[in-house]
C-alpha cells in the first residue's frame, strides 16, 4: 500500500498536512529525520504511516505514560496492534510485553526512556524486529534545551546496538537545539524538516494586570467553551479553581500531588466537557488530544518561549478562533530574577547537597553505587535547614553530571505476597467469599506471588473480581490483617538512584563550563519572555515565530499589539456598536467585561476613545451598577 492509501484506510483522510508526507518519505527511504511540527501538527501520523507500510515494528520512546496509553488505545481502536512498557510494571509484565513484541505481529512498542538501559530490555534487542526508532519530545535529549532529561541520552547508546533509521519529533526547538538533537542521536547526515508554526486562528494577548483572578473570571465569562489556566504552584491551582467555582464557573484543578486515579478521572471529565475549565500546573496537557479548547491562560510568567509556545498551542487545535492570554505584572519579573539564583546555586552548595544526601541516608565513603533511595525532599531540607527549591535544582544538576538519577513523584504500584503455602490456602478460613476470588485471580496472573511481593495492576485484578478499587483495597487490607497476604499499598514518592560510590569532598566532576552555558541559556530564555510580554509594538505571533527561526513578512492582525494599531475610527465604531447593543444604558460592569474580552483589543485605547466620545456628547456615560439598568 502507498502512504496515502494507509492514511485513508486507518485515518479516513485523503491527503496529508504540509510536511507530513516529506517526513514519511524520508523514513521510507531509510534516512534519519528530525521533524519540527507545532502542537497539534499531526506528529503521530509521521511515524505510524511508514511503520504500517513496512515490515517490522516501531520502537517509540516517549516520557509520557498518559500519551503511551492514549496512543496504544487509539491504534487498537483502528485495529492496529500496539504495546506499551512504562514505570510501575512488574518484571513479568515487561517480559511478556517484550516477548509479544518479538514474536507477535505487533507494529508499535512504546517505551519510557529509562527502560532502554535495563538488562531485560537489552536482552531482547537481538530479536525485536525494529524497523524505526521513534523519539517523541526529542528536545529532551539536548542539554541546552528547556526540558533536558538525562534518560534520553541512553538513546544514543541504543543507536549503536540497533541499526534502524531515526524519526525524531518535537514541537519546540530552536535552531541550535535542533542541531544538538541530531548530533546526540548520531544522524548520518543532518536532515531537519519544519512545519509552519504560525497559528492563524490563535490570538496572542499579554496583559499587565494586578487583579489576575478578576481578569481570569472575565475571560471565562466572555469566552465560550473549554479552557486551560496554568499556574506554577499547586496551592495557586486549588485557590483559583475554588475562586472560579464560587463564581459559577465549572472548574477543577490538576497537579502532580493528586492521586493518580483522581487525576485520570478529572482529565477524562474535562475532555468530555463535564468540567469546563482546568486550572493546573504544567503537569497537565502533555499528550492530551482535545481539539476544542477555546482559551489558554497563563497566570504566571513561563520560564521560556519554548514552554509557553507549547502550552499556549493547546488552544484551537480544531482551527477555530481561540485565545492565548498571558497575565503578568512586575512581580513576575522579580520572581523570575530571584529564581535565577535559586536555579543555579554555587559550586560549594552543589558539593554540600551531594555530601549531605549521603550523610542523611548513612552512605559511607566509597560505597553506595546502584543504591535506590526513597527520597523525601521536605524532610531532607528541614533536617539541614536548606532551601527547598535550591536543593531541587542542585539535585537536577547533579543528575546532569551523571552523579545520580532524581525521579520525582514516581508512582509506586501496590505489591502483594501470599504468605500461606499454596496447598494450605484452601483450608484457611477467609474473611469472605470475595477474598477467595481475589486470591485465585492473583495466583493465575502472578506466578511468583508466593515467594516475594509482586507489583500488581489494581485496575486489572479488581475488574476481573468485579470490585471497585476502593472495595479491592479494603479486601486486601482485611487479608493482610488476617496474615494471609503481605500488602504494600500503592504510593507516590521521589526516588534517587546513586550512580557511583560516594566521593570525597572536592572530587565531584561538576563541569563548570557546562554550568555557565546552562545559566547563560536560562537568562536568554527568561529575557525573551520578558521582551515578549513587555513589548509595545510589532506582532506577538511574529516575535514567537522569529524565536524559533521562522521568518514571517506579515503581522497576524489579531494579537493585542496588532489590534492596538487599529485606527481610531475603527475603535470608535466598535464602541458605538457596544453602546447601541446595550440601548445606551450600559453599566460599569458591562464596560469592564468589554475591556476584559480578549477580542476587544487594547482596553487602554478603548477607555481613551470613550472618554473623548463622552466629552463630545456622542455617547452617554456608564451607569454605576448593573441593577440601575433594570430600573430604567
Amino acid at each position: 500500500m502507498t502512504a496515502r492509501e494507509v492514511l485513508k484506510q486507518f485515518w479516513g483522510y485523503d491527503s496529508f498536512r504540509p510536511v507530513q508526507e516529506d517526513i514519511i518519505n524520508c523514513a521510507l527511504d531509510g534516512k534519519d529525520v528530525l521533524a519540527l511540527l507545532p502542537t497539534g501538527g499531526g506528529k503521530s501520523v509521521c511515524f505510524q504511516v511508514p511503520t504500517l507500510i513496512s515490515e517490522g515494528l516501531a520502537l517509540v520512546v516517549t516520557p509520557l505514560i498518559a500519551l503511551m496509553k492514549d496512543q496504544v488505545q487509539n491504534l487498537e481502536d483502528r485495529g492496529i496492534k500496539a504495546l506499551a512498557i512504562y514505570a510501575g510494571m512488574s518484571r513479568n509484565e515487561v517480559d511478556l510485553a517484550l516477548n509479544n513484541a518479538a514474536y507477535g505481529d505487533f507494529k508499535f512498542l512504546y517505551v519510557s526512556p529509562e527502560r532502554l538501559s535495563t538488562d531485560l530490555f537489552k536482552s531482547y534487542l537481538d530479536i525485536l524486529p525494529i524497523k524505526y526508532i521513534v523519539i517523541d519530545e526529542a528536545h529532551c535529549i539536548s542539554q541546552w534545551g528547556y526540558d533536558f532529561r538525562p534518560d534520553y541520552l541512553k538513546i544514543g547508546e541504543l543507536r549503536k546496538l540497533v541499526h534502524a533509521p531515526v524519526i525524531a519529533l518535537t514541537a519546540t526547538a530552536t535552531q541550535s537545539v535542533a542541531a544538538d538533537i541530531m548530533e546526540k542521536l548520531g544522524f548520518k547526515e543532518q536532515n531537519l524538516l519544519k512545519g509552519d508554526f504560525e497559528r492563524k486562528n490563535l490570538s496572542y494577548i499579554a496583559r499587565e494586570v494586578q487583579d489576575k483572578n478578576g481578569q481570569v473570571l472575565n475571560i471565562c465569562n466572555r469566552v465560550n467553551g473549554s479552557g486551560i489556566i496554568y499556574l506554577r504552584n499547586r496551592k495557586g491551582c486549588e485557590q483559583t479553581a475554588s475562586f472560579l467555582s464560587s463564581h459559577n464557573v465549572s472548574a477543577s484543578f490538576y497537579h502532580a500531588g493528586i492521586d493518580p486515579l483522581e487525576r485520570s478521572r478529572r482529565q477524562e471529565a474535562w475532555k468530555k466537557g463535564e468540567i469546563r475549565v482546568m486550572v493546573c500546573t504544567n503537569a497537565f496537557g502533555m499528550g492530551i488530544d482535545k481539539a476544542d479548547v477555546r482559551f489558554v491562560v497563563h497566570m504566571d510568567l513561563p520560564d521560556s518561549p519554548e514552554a509557553y509556545f507549547q502550552e499556549a498551542g493547546r488552544a484551537g487545535r480544531d482551527s477555530k478562533s481561540s485565545y492565548a492570554v498571558l497575565l503578568w505584572n512586575k512581580t513576575d519579573f522579580s520572581r523570575i530574577d530571584k529564581l535565577l539564583s535559586v536555579s543555579f546555586p554555587s559550586k560549594e552548595y552543589l558539593e554540600e547537597v551531594y555530601q549531605r544526601l549521603h550523610i542523611f541516608y548513612a552512605v559511607p565513603y566509597d560505597t553506595g553505587i546502584g543504591r535506590q533511595i526513597k527520597f523525601n525532599l521536605e524532610e531532607f531540607c528541614k533536617h539541614f535547614n536548606l532551601n527547598r527549591s535550591m536543593v531541587h535544582y542542585a539535585l537536577k544538576y547533579l543528575e546532569r553530571t551523571d552523579h545520580l538519577t532524581y525521579c520525582e513523584d514516581l508512582e509506586i504500584r501496590t505489591k502483594v505476597q501470599i504468605r500461606i503455602e499454596r496447598r494450605s490456602l484452601y483450608y484457611t478460613t477467609l474473611p469472605d467469599e470475595a477474598s477467595l476470588n481475589i486470591l485465585e485471580t492473583l495466583m493465575r496472573n502472578y506466578a511468583g506471588i508466593f515467594s516475594c511481593p509482586m507489583s500488581i495492576d489494581e485496575d486489572k485484578v479488581a475488574g476481573k473480581c468485579g470490585l471497585s478499587i476502593a472495595q479491592f483495597r479494603q479486601a486486601l487490607y482485611q487479608l493482610s490483617v488476617n496474615e494471609i497476604i503481605k500488602y504494600i499499598p500503592a504510593d507516590r514518592a521521589s526516588v534517587i538512584f546513586l550512580h557511583h560510590d560516594r566521593l570525597r569532598e572536592g572530587n565531584l566532576n561538576l563541569s563548570l563550563d557546562k554550568y555557565k552555558k546552562l545559566k547563560d541559556n536560562y537568562i536568554a530564555r527568561t529575557d525573551a519572555m520578558k521582551e515578549y510580554v513587555s513589548r509595545k509594538r510589532g506582532c506577538r505571533s511574529q516575535y514567537l515565530l522569529a524565536y524559533f527561526g521562522q521568518e514571517s513578512n506579515h503581522s497576524c492582525g489579531q494579537c493585542d499589539l496588532c489590534r492596538d494599531n487599529v485606527t481610531e475610527e475603527k475603535i470608535r465604531q466598535k464602541i458605538a456598536i457596544f453602546v447601541d447593543k446595550h440601548g445606551g444604558k450600559y453599566s460599569t460592569d458591562d464596560l469592564r467585561a468589554l475591556i476584559a474580552d480578549p477580542s476587544s483589543g487594547s482596553g487602554k485605547k478603548i477607555l481613551e476613545e470613550m472618554r473623548q466620545m463622552m466629552d463630545a456628547g456622542t455617547i452617554p456615560p456608564p451607569l454605576e451598577h448593573s441593577d440601575e439598568k433594570r430600573h430604567h
